[in-house]
């Protein structure tokens, strides 16, 4: 038999349950954190965690679900837009077929194509990436491109013939979608490098053209509705920089000239909230313009929590608030844009 240490009596039974109960929530919060952080990884959000050992999730993180949502929205206020959508089983098919385009095949394209060429930014910015953290090859990425490209183009020819379109125009719009996509990530040209010329290509793709593919896949596309889209990507802009402020030490070493980079980050931010809720504004202004009031006045409903959280969070921190804000504010900016594409449909224009 061997001899054993006592083990002495707690004094005070008191702490020990307390001392349970600590190390129990100690426990439950490093499992939520290691979940929020796959589940970030997952998405392709700031804050992820490495060693993701899957290729179909690392091919998936590379794709950035999460920057689907706004162009899957912008397909729905284009068919809004239209007046023209009716809630037949044919009309959903169409609607969630063009949602597949804008959404995971194009900017899935844009963002594994972004990811490619950031490789050296995301090295600096975010090593768990899987391009800089050697997760997945370059050949495999370069496949998952091309891939991606050529499904979301010929799609677009397929839901150009169900619109029974004379001329492929939603086949248009994703070669050329596609096209802007390539120069604001891709040298020479690299739009990106240009805060105000990149951030408005971002901008533009996010809001103008899933709006112009949704619109034109239920009615004809004019030119009031690319004016008025193109003005309306001016807030879309102000919601890119949004993206720039994650990144500003390593676009700083690169040479990138983001805005905040160029202006500092309290001014980058200013202009950041100005764009959006400025060009918002107008946008109500239009609305009164056409008579469309109802619709005017939800839009500034909608405005005003905007400037609400963009005082609570972005203003004073936005380096650190910035995902904060985004997931605050943004659904009342996409709602928005449904308020308008609504209004434009009501009217007919």
């Amino acid at each position: 038999m061997t001899e054993s240490t006592p083990v002495p009596p707690n004094s005070n039974p008191a702490e020990a349950v307390d001392s349970v109960i600590d190390s129990s929530s100690e426990a439950g919060t490093v499992a939520t954190n290691e979940r929020t952080a796959k589940t970030r990884q997952l998405l392709g959000m700031k804050g992820a965690a490495p060693g993701e050992t899957s290729i179909w999730k690392i091919r998936l993180q590379l794709m950035k679900p999460i920057t689907w949502i706004p162009l899957i929205w912008g397909v729905v206020c284009g068919a809004a837009s239209s007046g023209n959508y009716t809630w037949t089983l044919e009309n959903v098919l169409k609607a969630a077929a063009c949602m597949l385009l804008s959404g995971p095949l194009l900017a899935g394209y844009t963002q594994t194509m972004n990811d490619f060429y950031d490789r050296e930014i995301d090295a600096i910015n975010e090593p768990y990436r899987p391009i800089p953290s050697g997760a997945i090859s370059v050949p495999q990425v370069v496949t998952q491109i091309l891939l991606l490209l050529v499904s979301g183009i010929g799609l677009a020819y397929v839901l150009d013939i169900w619109a029974g379109h004379e001329f492929p125009t939603v086949a248009a719009l994703a070669i050329f979608g596609s096209f802007i996509s390539y120069i604001y990530s891709a040298p020479p040209l690299k739009l990106k490098q240009n805060g105000w010329l990149g951030n408005y290509a971002l901008g533009a793709s996010y809001i103008a053209l899933p709006w112009w593919a949704g619109h034109a896949l239920f009615g004809e596309l004019n030119w009031q509705v690319l004016v008025l889209t193109l003005i309306y990507s001016l807030a879309g802009l102000g919601i890119a920089i949004v993206n720039d402020f994650k990144s500003v030490e390593g676009d700083r070493q690169l040479g990138l000239k983001s805005l905040p980079v160029m202006f500092g980050v309290t001014t980058a931010a200013w202009i950041c909230v100005l764009m959006i809720d400025v060009f918002q504004g107008l946008m109500a202004a239009y609305l009164v313009s056409i008579h469309e009031n109802l619709y005017a006045a939800i839009l500034v409903l909608l405005i005003i929590p905007q400037i609400t959280f963009q005082d609570m969070y972005f203003l004073r921190d936005p380096l650190k608030n910035d995902v904060k804000y985004q997931a605050s504010a943004q659904p009342f900016l996409v709602l928005g844009m449904l308020v308008v594409g609504l209004a434009l449909g009501h009217a007919g224009v």
